[in-house]
């Protein structure tokens, strides 16, 4: 779909209306698993939004995906995702007070980043094996962190740090490390880091989260 410059896929539940949930994809580019992603959300009542930050671009490897990234304007992303979250909760058919945002690595980063400079917009955020060192204190939002117990790309000490960080800002934060699992342990289509039974558990706690944050 397109508004503006916005580029995403949207899936709307079969009532026609529900809470609002962005979806900031990870350094492969909004590739099927997403997309659906997305309609998962939407059979659990919410409105799904995920916009693409590489404009019909996606990665199969990690070379590629290193490609891409390096090629992302931060600057234009956190437009992007600034223009996407506003769509969303523009549209009619969303309904509460704020947005939730669930971000996969990369789009980790950009979900803490939004619940910072929209801090109004942003009710609830998601991160899977993500994390951004800042001062939260502008934030309103309640976090949930999905991470791996040993993961590569992201250190034990930064999710330490984005936990603290939370914490002293005086935001709800629950944050969950699956033993046994690497980066992208949810992604189904990274065969070589899927876990099946930590992501159907990470699945269950996002969908409660979503629910009990974003109700009323």
């Amino acid at each position: 779909m397109h508004n503006a410059q916005i580029h995403g896929y949207l899936a709307v539940p079969q009532s026609g209306h529900g809470p609002g949930v962005l979806v900031l994809h990870a350094w492969w580019g909004l590739t099927g698993f997403f997309q659906d992603l997305c309609d998962r959300l939407a059979a659990q009542g919410f409105i799904a939004f995920a916009p693409d930050l590489y404009h019909g671009k996606t990665a199969a490897t990690v070379e590629q995906a290193k490609e891409l990234r390096s090629g992302l304007s931060r600057t234009q992303a956190t437009r992007e995702v600034v223009a996407a979250a506003e769509y969303l909760r523009g549209l009619d058919a969303v309904t509460g007070a704020g947005l939730g945002v669930i971000g996969f690595s990369l789009g980790a980063n950009y979900a803490l980043g939004l619940s910072l400079d929209e801090p109004d917009m942003v009710r609830t955020v998601v991160v899977f094996y993500g994390a951004r060192a800042a001062d939260y204190s502008r934030a309103r939002a309640a976090y949930l962190g999905q991470f791996a117990a040993t993961d590569e790309w992201v250190a034990a000490s930064g999710v330490k740090k984005l936990e603290k960080s939370l914490r002293s800002a005086n935001r709800a934060v629950t944050f969950h490390v699956y033993e046994g699992t690497g980066h992208w342990f949810f992604e189904q289509d990274r065969p070589e880091a899927y876990n099946a039974e930590a992501a159907e558990l990470a699945w269950q706690r996002t969908v409660e989260f979503l629910r009990s944050t974003l109700a009323g």
